[in-house]
Parts: structure tokens; sequence; C-alpha cells
């Protein structure tokens, strides 16, 4: 291949280098223009000179094999690629702002800033999850944000596409990642695992609350390897101001075992956006590591970390969805509860990893006061989280199996689609409300949840009750 024309003023395929913006480990970064375009835009070439790794012309195909594969606001928009007979590039959109590498001289964050970052980052993944690739280094200068909010993950040389081949995993038997961030099964050559970038995350946000790294920056594969047998120093050590409830998440990210992680992204999302609902282990109070008898155990038997059931990426996802439990309470009769809890029963069934979120729309007034206790003097809202507790008990799900959530709101319909929307909700289960004038006038709550629905829906009636215009299941 002939000398790189990648300069400031050249012209390749169309696109203009207007000026070098960054180097980096294995590629550099430019910023370029061409008509037609009406976002920026940024070339990435891979750095070819003598000496470099060679994981890095590798890497450099994986990505030009995966981006154009990924949609979706949580990755740059793929523009166009070069190939490596002639001069090899990608052109994608050029993010705004900087990575979340520049906030690592504000550590510690606040509690509430870390869950927050947690929840959008988590997010980014779960929706990659979803297009079947594995990130595989999950790091602050790998995510970027939109000025929406939402957590974009950029750099995707040391990826896993589970319809694609591994390049990586066919031409080198070294484990790559970033140090610090790696799960232990990917220190061991295992690329398939979802959960590894769950570790990850878990690494960033331990990281970013207390202003140390978990297991340090080890330069040696003696050294990266200590983490499968080392815990690190529990947070609240670290940080007193860190709640029960963040070190339970943080510690379960960090579990040497895959399969005592979050199953999936979205059900830590979840968690982290109701830290009420968390349920604590021994984790959350922990505030030394663990005995050497656990260390020599686990030093002892290093394949334990390795995943005991390999499946694709979807059907890992698939397996452990969030079911929302839409709960009337007032208006829902016996049989009817009876049937909702049969219809999650027969879910859960074939999905042991469902999670449950049991959630209750308290209808506020439009314009006048509400009253905020019974005639008793007793809180409402509590009142409705105990009521929903009773309602689910008979269903006999573990603390860690369900949530329970009531919502304030004028609008019920719009209540349930925005928590599925903001929770990343897979399937909604409600009733359909009984038949009534009224609701023959305005419609019913579950026809719209149905209909707008950001995910599946079943609507359940109780057998043999008249239907009268409104269908038994809906679904979107």
């Amino acid at each position: 291949m002939p000398g790189s024309r990648i300069t400031p003023g050249n012209i390749i395929d169309g696109f203009e280098i207007v000026e070098h913006l960054h180097r980096g480990g294995m590629a550099s970064l430019w910023q370029v223009r061409k008509p037609g375009y009406d976002f920026p835009l940024v070339l990435k070439s891979p750095i070819l000179t003598e000496g470099e790794d060679p994981a890095a012309i590798v890497g450099f195909e994986m990505e030009q094999m995966i981006l154009p594969r990924l949609s979706g606001p949580h990755v740059p928009k793929f523009v166009s690629s070069g190939d490596f007979s002639a001069e090899p590039y990608l052109v994608m959109e050029r993010l705004p702002g900087k990575s979340l590498y520049h906030r690592l001289e504000d550590l510690p964050l606040p509690v509430s800033e870390v869950a927050g970052l947690g929840v959008k980052i988590a997010t980014a993944i779960a929706s990659l999850h979803r297009q079947n690739v594995v990130h595989l280094d999950i790091k602050p200068s790998n995510i970027m944000f939109r000025s929406s909010g939402q957590a974009v993950l950029i750099d995707y040389g040391l990826s896993r596409h589970e319809e694609l081949p591994d390049l990586l995993q066919e031409e080198f038997r070294l484990p790559y990642g970033t140090a610090p961030y790696m799960a232990p099964e990917q220190i061991m050559g295992v690329r398939v695992e979802p959960r590894s970038d769950i570790f990850a995350l878990g690494v960033l946000m331990y990281f970013f609350a207390t202003g140390v790294r978990p297991f340090g920056d080890p330069k040696t594969l003696k050294g990266l390897k200590r983490r499968i047998w080392r815990d690190p120093v529990p947070p609240r050590a670290l940080n007193a101001d860190i709640p029960l409830w963040f070190q339970e998440i943080v510690l379960r990210c960090l579990e040497v075992v895959p399969e005592r992680r979050y199953p999936t992204a979205a059900q830590l999302a979840f968690d982290l956006t109701n830290p009420q609902a968390v349920k604590l282990t021994p984790r959350a109070e922990k505030l030394k590591p663990d005995s050497w008898s656990l260390v020599l155990k686990r030093r002892l038997n290093p394949d334990d970390v390795l995943p005991r059931a390999k499946m694709t990426v979807k059907a890992q996802m698939a397996q452990s969805p969030i079911i929302a439990a839409a709960i009337s309470l007032a208006e829902e009769n016996e049989a009817l509860g009876t049937a909702l809890r049969g219809e999650i029963a027969r879910i859960r069934q074939s999905l042991p990893g469902a999670r449950v979120a049991c959630i209750h729309v308290m209808r506020l007034n439009r314009i006048a006061m509400d009253k905020l206790v019974d005639e008793e003097g007793q809180n409402l809202h509590l009142q409705r989280l105990i009521e929903l507790r009773h309602w689910a008990k008979p269903m006999g799900l573990e603390d860690e199996e369900i949530t329970f959530h009531v919502l304030e709101a004028v609008d019920p319909a719009a209540a349930i689609l925005d928590y599925a929307r903001a929770n990343e909700v897979d399937h909604i289960v409600m009733g359909a409300r009984a038949n009534s004038t009224l609701r023959n006038l305005l419609g019913s709550v579950s026809g719209e949840v149905a209909a707008k629905a950001p995910c599946s829906v079943t609507v359940v009636r109780a057998r043999g009750e008249q239907v009268q215009g409104e269908g038994k299941t809906g679904a979107k």
C-alpha cells in the first residue's frame, strides 16, 4: 500500500481533510467535510507505522465490519469506509464535547451523579447487546454524550459481533482490553460474554465514586489475573458517604463469576433508576475484602470464572426481560387478580431470569387539590405500596425477582408508557378495566397502552367476563 494521503488539504473519496484532531494508541482522528452532509464528520485512520501492534490493523478491520451494522442514538452514525488496498479509513459523525475521560480530574463524584451516568451508560450497553455486539472495552475515554444526554459508545476495535468472524480471537492468543476495566473471563480469553461489559461499568462506577480503581492498573498478565481471586476493597470503606444500595449494585457488577452479576444491562439500569427497590445482601454491608480462605479457594480454582453456559447475546437478553405488571387495585376483582398473577407465572416459567416490576398508578386530579392521606390519616402512597405487595404475595417471588412502584399521574396510560420507556421494559402485563359507560366514552387505559407501548403488551381479562369492544391481547 502506498504512503498515506491523509493530510490536511487532501481529498480522499470526496472527503476533504481539514485538520488532525487526536492520535490514540491504535488510530488517529481527523476532521473532514464533504458536500451533502449537514452534520460534523470525523475520519478515523489506523496507525500503520513499523513497530506498531499488529492488533491495531485487525482491530480496525473489526470496527470496519461492525460499525456499519449498528444503529440508534447510542452509537456514532456510520458514513463511509476505505479499503486497506487503497486507503483504510472510517468516516462517522463527529460527536460534540469530550469523552467521560475528562471527568477523571474531578473524582470522586457524588453518588447521585455517578448513578445517573451509570443509568445512561447501561442503557447504551443494553442497546448494543440487542444488536448482537459485546463492546469489551467500556472505559471513560470510549463514552461520549449527545446534547440530549444520551450516552454514546465509541471505538469498536476490540468488540465482538456474534454474527461476524472474530478476527482478534482467530489471530491472537493474548487477551485484549484496557487493564483496569477487563472482566476476569475476558482476561482468560472469553470474548462472548455480554456481562463482561457490566463488569467494566461496575469498575467505572466504583472508580468515579471513590477516586480509586478497584483493581489498580496492572501492567502484566499476572497482575491482571489477580482480580480472578482477589476482590476489591468495598467502596464504603473508601467513601463513607456511599449508600448501601450503591455498594450493593457495584459489587454485584464486580462479581468474579459472570452468572452472579446482573443478567442484563437493562436490569442494571433499572436498579440504578430505582435504588429504593434494590435488595440488599451482605455485599452492601461489607467493609473489608473477602477472607484469605475464600481468596485461596478461588486461586486454586480459576476455571470457576468461566461462563457455565454459553449462549448468544440475544438469547441471554431474552432470558432476562423486565416485565411490568400494571395493577389497578381499586377496580380489580379477585378473578382478574388471579388471572394476572397466572399470566405472569406463565411468562416466568419459560423465562426464569425475568424481573417483575409491579406498578400502580394513583390518579391525580387535573385541577382540584389531591388528598395525600385517607380518612384514617394514613399516607395514601404508602398504603398503595402495601396493597401492591399484598397483591403480589401469592406469586411467591423472592425479593430480587420483584419490585414495587406507586406512580402518581393525571393520565394512567401515559404514566405506564413513560415508565416502560424509562426502564427499558420488555413486556407489559395488565388487566382490562371493567365494562362501564365511562370507559366506553373515554376509552380504556389498556387499549391505549397496547396501541402505544414500545414493547409487547398482554391485556388479561377474567374468564367469563363480557367483552365490549376491547380485545384480550394487544402487542406492539
